[in-house]
């Protein structure tokens, strides 16, 4: 019979991650060899990025295993802060942020993985990772030793590393490097004390083993202020430059130790408004095989992109936000189909090691349920006693979003015109303080859009007294350079003619709860518009308005539901909900993103499925067809009007782009 404690500790082995003994397991760098070594083997990983944020947790095993039957030994992650501590001290490790879960499944199909825990992570996510509530704080300065973002990051990764640490590789797990910070040589603080705390931090919860790294442009000036003595320096660059000359800029930090290139790019990333990115197969391939023959480690930066779920899309400068996809043109789609990229990358890493055998998980199926009918439901304006949880603010000047205590999406803000506007007058925002983009209404009547760096200024005309509502949207934050200090809303103080505007009222608008919980679909009626023959699109602008509809899906056919995109067939410019889960923005009059991805384990055989859009420009509901359309084929390449792209500094100046 066993006693009680040595019952109480077998019951302790069941709910460890790993109970095979790690004794005899270590990863380390061989300076004697350019090489990392595993359990006293010299080693060399082949990787690819994988963002579990971006994917929903159902597909993170379809996901992992493609990317192993690929011939990948690694997988490569970040740890958005935000995405776990939306509200200080509130933390989210469940659901579609269980990380635990997702370093388990890595471990069980055989990957090892490449840990990005921030606290900054970049990767075109919202503020880069760091979460929004930083900015209580007005002044602070992010990234370096400020004493309040000090004081937050301690605390955060206080919570973060001890969950992180059993799944290390001396440990049992699948973790074999931890990155610290991000690219930081690409950032102006140069802070070294802040580089130094953070390696105090990190050493004193995961200890002293782990192998400690940090990623920068391949340009000496990058390594300057990017690489620290005790952490290994790798680079990041593209595919169709010079591989020697990249790595010489390795070799500077690290003149002994393996060569690592840890963002190697497979595609590049998209804005609104320019062209979908594409790079070629044949130039990512001869790059990676020429990285390989060298005996390089390689991670490659995206192996699949996933999705800006909700508003999770990040922006550059000039102000430049990312759409709802991040394909990023990787060897999987955004969808994690199987493409061209990806077979032509597995023969290459064919040459150099085993490939697991058996077959390559299919591409998931995808169904067309076709044309769904929308009626309005009512305008935001109306809808503010649903919409506004915490009620009316008054203020004399305009408040941020994060005064109001609010992160993400729309905020509404009214003040009465004070003075006769007979003739046309310029509302401006003459110090660009409109972040991003505002939709303009007097009485109720649209009078125009104010949009960051490209519309500062618009005509009104109305009465001394008129109401004017000002509806803000968040587009995203800035999540990369010196700009990441990005406050939403009226951030400056906007002017009508020579009038400074005051006496605000603000509303913080709370649309995803209010969707969640059936709140507008209960307390409007339906109404059906007015529909004519005519299917053109509205060339004129309307209130932001909420629409809705639904859809059934039969239960008698085998294999549905399925994935699905949707689509927006003359609508302009909105946000859409699915069962109440946020899909994320649609932009079709601007482009070049399309459809949404809609995974299948947001529809429903057993009930209705409920699709509400906020359509913030104009419907096509008064002149023609007022639908939606789900199809089985993806659009994020669609022809737009050209704008000039962005590249950063590390990629153009190697030339690499």
């Amino acid at each position: 019979m066993r006693s009680r404690g040595a019952a109480a500790a077998l019951l302790l082995l069941a709910f460890l991650p790993f109970t095979v003994s790690s004794a005899a397991r270590k990863f380390s760098v061989d300076y004697k060899t350019n090489s990392f070594l595993k359990d006293g083997e010299s080693f060399r990983y082949i990787s690819g990025s994988i963002h579990y944020s971006r994917i929903p947790r159902v597909y993170w095993k379809d996901r992992l295993l493609k990317m192993y039957m690929a011939g990948l030994n690694a997988i490569q992650t970040y740890v958005p802060w935000n995405f776990h501590e939306a509200i200080p001290g509130h933390y989210n490790f469940s659901g579609d942020r269980d990380l635990q879960h997702f370093l388990k499944l890595c471990h069980d199909l055989g990957l090892l993985v490449i840990l990005r825990p921030g606290p900054y992570i970049c990767g075109e996510w919202d503020m880069g990772g760091l979460p929004s509530w930083l900015l209580k704080k007005k002044d602070i300065i992010l990234r370096s030793s400020d004493s309040y973002y000090i004081t937050a990051v301690d605390k955060w990764m206080g919570k973060l590393l001890p969950i992180i640490k059993p799944y290390l590789y001396q440990n049992g797990g699948p973790i074999i490097t931890v990155q610290v910070e991000n690219e930081y040589g690409s950032y102006f603080a140069c802070d070294f004390d802040y580089l130094r705390h953070l390696i105090k931090l990190y050493r004193s919860y995961l200890g002293d083993e782990v192998v400690l790294f940090t990623t920068d442009g391949a340009g000496v000036g990058y390594l300057k202020c990017g690489s620290i003595q005790g952490v290994y320096a790798t680079v990041d660059f593209g595919p169709g430059g010079n591989v020697t000359a990249a790595f010489e800029a390795q070799r500077h930090a690290e003149p002994r130790g393996p060569l690592v290139n840890s963002e190697f790019y497979t595609g590049w990333l998209d804005h609104w408004g320019e062209p979908h990115s594409v790079t070629s197969t044949a130039v990512v391939v001869k790059s990676l095989n020429e990285m390989l023959e060298i005996g390089a480690n390689v991670n490659m930066y995206m192996f699949i992109g996933g999705t800006n779920f909700a508003y999770w899309n990040g922006a550059n400068t000039p102000y430049a936000p990312q759409p709802t996809s991040y394909d990023y043109d990787a060897p999987l789609t955004e969808a994690g189909d199987l493409t061209e990229k990806y077979f032509a990358i597995r023969d290459v890493i064919k040459k150099y090691r085993k490939i697991p055998e058996g077959v390559v998980p299919p591409s998931t199926p995808k169904f067309a349920y076709g044309q769904v009918t929308m009626k309005k439901l009512r305008t935001v304006t109306e809808s503010l006693d649903i919409l506004s949880f915490s009620g009316p603010v008054k203020s004399t000047y305009p408040l941020t979003f994060i005064d109001l205590n609010q992160s993400f999406g729309f905020m509404l803000y009214q003040t009465m015109l004070p003075v006769d506007c007979s003739k046309p007058t310029p509302l401006s925002s003459p110090l660009n303080g409109v972040h991003d983009r505002a939709y303009v209404a007097v009485d109720g009547v649209v009078a125009g859009i104010l949009e960051r760096d490209k519309a500062i200024s618009i005509n009104i005309t109305g009465k001394a007294g008129s109401r004017l509502d000002i509806l803000v949207e968040n587009m995203g934050r800035v999540n990369y350079g010196k700009e990441i200090n990005d406050f939403k809303g009226l951030v400056y103080n906007l002017t009508l003619g020579a009038n400074i505007l005051a006496n605000w009222t603000m509303y913080s608008l709370s649309i995803d709860e209010a969707v969640k919980g059936g709140l507008l679909w209960d307390r409007g009626s339906l109404r059906t518009p007015k529909t004519t023959s005519v299917n053109t699109a509205p060339t004129h602008l309307s209130p932001p308005a909420f629409y809705a509809g639904s859809f059934s899906i039969p239960d008698d056919i085998p294999d549905l539901p399925q994935d699905t995109y949707i689509q927006f067939p003359d609508w302009r410019k909105g946000q859409v909900w699915i069962n109440g889960f946020n899909l994320g923005r649609y932009w079709p009059s601007r482009g070049p993103q399309i459809t949404l991805f809609v995974p299948a384990h947001l529809l429903s055989t057993k009930a209705p499925n409920n699709i509400t859009v906020l359509e913030l420009e104009a419907s096509p509901c008064s002149s023609g067809p007022c639908v939606v359309e789900f199809t089985n084929t993806p659009v994020i390449n669609a022809t737009t009007r050209y704008t000039m792209p962005f590249f950063r500094g590390s990629l153009t100046q190697q030339g690499f782009f």
